[in-house]
Formats: structure tokens, sequence, C-alpha cells
């Protein structure tokens, strides 16, 4: 059976790195990619925007666009001229907002996983995350997210930096696609602890016992970091050892918007080089 694999673009170079980045991680899995453009109103016109109903002028005029767009990145991608023959693709264009947008073709098409850019086409250089790659890591909570930075290199990882507190229960669920790639790449994986306490609890113990035993037919390993901020440490560690991908599991709502918002965004970019593959508790 094909995965299927939603890669959102709006046409900049950051999204197309990000479906560069896909298709090479994925070179070897039969795949179809779903190519969704959303398109909007760029009009301070508010009486243009109610306005905006199928058959209108601007409506048809930027769908034309969205559809032009996609197109052209289609023929591009196609396998039959230059692409992977275990890789086919597909369109969708829709007028929406792009939260709502992700959230109804992840149900209509039963995507398994999106990637995506960091930031938009803007690429503004003072943020590493724009508002619609934090938005979908927070809010598309039933999808894994990889997000991919414009810089990030295009070889398939090798080693998976997993930060973790050891404070909740984890399921092999929440973790299978972490440990789908660490096998398909022959990635190892690195559970970071952060802490400044000397000692796990027994709790804590009980959680680390279970991830030795989920990440039993992967190359893993474990350590440990103190008396630093949580990205602070992050990026110590990536950028001492040059790793490839950062995955977490988003606990909760507030997750994201704590630990990748400014000022501390500054502090677990990476230098904005390193994919960061986002999973999500079960249970929320």
């Amino acid at each position: 059976m094909k995965r299927k694999i939603l890669l959102p673009t709006d046409f900049s170079d950051n999204s197309s790195q990000a479906i560069n980045y896909a298709t090479e991680l994925y070179k070897d899995v039969p795949c179809v990619f779903y190519l969704l453009n959303v398109f909007y109103i760029k009009s301070k016109d508010i009486e243009s925007i109610i306005n905006m109903d199928k058959g209108s002028p601007m409506y048809e005029a930027s769908k034309a666009n969205s559809e032009s767009g996609l197109n052209k990145l289609l023929d591009h991608l196609d396998p039959k001229e230059n692409g992977n023959p275990n890789h086919s693709f597909e369109t969708v264009t829709v007028f929406n907002n792009i939260v709502e947008a992700i959230k109804t073709v992840v149900e209509e098409k039963d995507i398994e996983l999106i990637v995506m850019g960091n930031r938009g086409e803007t690429n503004s250089r003072s943020i590493v995350y724009g508002n619609t790659a934090l938005d979908v890591m927070e809010k598309i909570r039933n999808c894994p997210v990889i997000v991919v930075p414009q810089s990030a290199k295009m070889g398939l990882p090798k080693e998976i930096v997993f930060p973790t507190s050891y404070k909740t229960h984890f399921k092999n669920r929440e973790l299978s696609y972490l440990i789908d790639i660490a096998k398909k790449c022959d990635a190892s994986i690195k559970v970071l602890h952060i802490s400044n306490e000397d000692h796990l609890t027994e709790k804590q113990l009980k959680s680390k016992k279970l991830l030795e035993d989920i990440f039993k037919d992967v190359n893993h390993s474990f350590h440990y970091l103190s008396n630093m901020s949580v990205p602070k440490a992050i990026n110590c560690f990536v950028e001492s050892r040059e790793s490839d991908m950062v995955a977490f599991i988003n606990k909760k709502h507030t997750f994201f918007s704590s630990i990748l918002s400014q000022p501390l965004v500054k502090g677990i970019a990476y230098d904005s080089k390193v994919p960061m593959l986002v999973m999500h508790d079960l249970r929320n």
C-alpha cells in the first residue's frame, strides 16, 4: 500500500526544499504525494473579501493562479520525465484558512504525514518558524509533521535527537514514525534528557525503561545534559554532534507556543538547518 503524504506549498523556495526533502526521505517507498496550495485574497478591501464567492472574478483569478502554479510544479516532479517511479503526485487547490484546509485534506485523503517548510513566501530572516508552521505543528493533532528549514541537508538522516523529560507515559503508536524513519534510514536515535536534578524519580526510570523497550529494534542511546535551558541544551547537543533531525512529542497545546515562540525560538533554531519531526500525544 502506498504512503499518503501531504506537501503544502506556497511556491516559495522553502516549500520547494521541503518537497525535495520528502521525496528524498521516501525515495525507496511507494508514495502518493498530495501537493496542496491554499489560495487567499491579498486585499485590504473588506468588501471584496466578503464577496469572494465562487465565480467572482477575484476568486476565479486566484484559483487559476493556484492551479497554474501546481501544474508547473507537477511538470517538474513528473516521474515519467525525471522523477521516481515509486512516486505519484496529485494536486489540491483550496480557498480557505490554511490550517483548516490541511485538516480537511488530512481527513479526506487519509494522510499519514505532512512535510512542509518552516517559513512561507515572506521567508523572514527574523523568525525561524513562521505562523503557519507553528499553527500546523500545534493544531493538526492527528497527523505527524516534518518541518524542513530552507538550509536543511538533503541526505537521509543518520542521527535523530529525541529530547524527553521522562515525565510522560510513551506509546509505541506515538513513536511509530520516528522508529520507521530510523529503520528506513539506518539512523540512530539519541534520547536526550535535560534536567538539573541528579537522579531520576521512580516514575522517570519506568518511562526510560519503556523507551528502551520501544526502541529495542533500532540503534539508540541515552544522553544527559544539565545546567542549561532546554532550548540551549538541545542546540548544543545537535550542533556538537551535527545531528540531522530533532523529534518531539507534542503532549499538550501549550508546548510549541512556549518552546518555539520568541525568545526561546532563537535557542532551538540550530541555525535553522535541522528538520523537526513533530508527533502528538494520541490522548489529546
